[in-house]
């Protein structure tokens, strides 16, 4: 079970990372995690920068290391990280990379309710999302060896694994378009029956006589 974390927000994770290379503004901090692609890797809602690194401060995982000025701006303060911030970054790692949580996926909401579709029109759908897929899987692959001749595998990883868990998915969505397209899929027939007649009297469910999941 995930820890409660005195700053949960994983935009605190991605500045405390940031902030081990050297003491930084916020600006710096924002400017090197675009850089770093860290807006890929997990969700970060840039406005909210400001307020992670107060609480982050406010709870002694970093602080002020001074500030700077450029020309007429107002002065920036430096944050730096400190020995509490480290031994929770590394905690935090720790428990990212070793405790498995459940994902809430937009598509894992849309098939819990797919029966709500004729199942023609979810395997047109899912041809859709099939070629949209195969083709982020080639743009992923093409970008993953170009870095890999530039950059130690170590800083990879990420991608490698989200290329992985787009593999995954692109063959059960292929596996589960082959089965309504050929007719295998179990309760397919009364599935395409209730849209028939209008959806009465009620949809397709487990347990009631249909074999199909959704």
């Amino acid at each position: 079970m995930a820890k409660r974390r005195k700053v949960g927000n994983l935009l605190a994770l991605a500045v405390l990372s940031a902030v081990t290379h050297r003491p930084m503004h916020p600006y710096e901090m924002a400017s090197a995690l675009r850089a770093w692609g860290k807006d890929q890797d997990m969700k970060i809602k840039w406005g909210s920068l400001y307020t992670v690194v107060q609480n982050l401060a406010k709870h002694g995982l970093l602080e002020a290391a001074g500030s700077t000025r450029q020309g007429g701006r107002p002065e920036r303060t430096v944050y730096r990280i400190t020995d509490a911030g480290r031994e929770e970054l590394a905690d935090w790692v720790r428990e990212l990379v070793s405790t498995p949580e459940p994902e809430r996926l937009r598509f894992t909401a849309g098939l819990s309710v797919l029966a709500v579709l004729p199942p023609e029109e979810a395997a047109r759908l899912l041809e859709r999302r099939l070629a949209l897929l195969e083709e982020e899987l080639a743009g992923r692959r093409e970008e993953l060896a170009r870095y890999g001749r530039e950059v130690p595998r170590l800083f990879l990883v990420e991608g490698e694994y989200e290329l992985a868990v787009r593999e995954a998915e692109t063959a059960w969505v292929r596996s589960l378009l082959g089965e309504l397209t050929s007719g295998t899929f179990p309760g397919l027939e009364e599935w395409r029956a209730w849209h028939e007649t209008n959806g009465t009297p009620s949809p397709p469910e487990a347990g009631e006589g249909s074999d199909t999941t959704t």
